[in-house]
């Protein structure tokens, strides 16, 4: 969106990730450049609400996806790409998640094995423990040779 034809410019909530991931800087980019708008009656006489993200914005974080008036100023954001980056970033952290969720699933089994041991050598303990017990308890006999 060229900010030359919108009027009733708004930020929208949660369109950091949108610049994240259009800057690939991993949530480090600040400024929120997701916005809701209308376009000027000239060009939307209904003056219906509009999503998109601001062009002259977008150029600061990815040049590469606005195109240019003839004077070379953003005048429209290229959304096809915008897609494609968007789908990128979805599949990649989509990998994400499932290593993730395979390196769960291994831990999970790990905790359960470490699980039985302790077990097991809480047995163990519990039977050596007794048998100390049953040993002291029983009455000592001691030979005398005299």
């Amino acid at each position: 969106m060229d900010m030359r034809v919108a009027k009733q410019i708004a930020k929208r909530r949660g369109a950091k990730a949108i610049s994240a991931i259009l800057s690939d800087r991993n949530f480090t980019y600040n400024r929120t450049i997701g916005v809701t708008f209308r376009y000027k009656e000239d060009i939307d006489p209904d003056g219906i609400s509009q999503f998109g993200l601001v062009a002259e914005d977008v150029e600061k974080v990815n040049p590469d996806l606005i195109t240019r008036d003839e004077d070379g100023k953003p005048i429209a954001v290229r959304y096809e790409a915008v897609n494609a980056m968007l789908l990128n970033e979805f599949l990649k952290e989509h990998r994400n998640v499932q290593e993730l969720k395979s390196t769960v699933a291994k831990q999970e089994s790990t905790i359960a094995q470490q699980q039985k041991q302790i077990e097991a050598l809480t047995t163990g303990l519990q039977k050596v423990s007794d048998q100390m017990d049953l040993a002291k308890a029983a009455p000592q006999l001691v030979a005398n040779d005299h």
